[in-house]
């Protein structure tokens, strides 16, 4: 049984959080609401650039906020 992607509900959460759109997301990262769409459906994951803006973007959040960091994306990729 295949467990269910981590990011795509990191996306869904902290869209949540801030109460944005895909598209108004997409503007806040500097990528396309296509872009978005696709990482919150499953659909693509982020590339390297990607997952940069989105850990930059997620540090710059209230101190509340920065444990999605933690919750969603630590495990599959530790800090170096």
């Amino acid at each position: 049984m295949t467990e269910r992607p981590k990011f795509p509900n990191l996306m869904r959460e902290l869209r949540k959080r801030l109460g944005l759109s895909q598209e108004q997301l997409a503007h806040q990262l500097g990528v396309s609401f296509q872009t978005v769409n696709r990482w919150e459906n499953s659909r693509a994951t982020p590339s390297k650039m990607g997952m940069k803006l989105i850990e930059q973007f997620l540090m710059e959040m209230p101190t509340q906020d920065q444990e999605l960091w933690e919750q969603y994306l630590s495990e599959q990729e530790p800090n170096r």
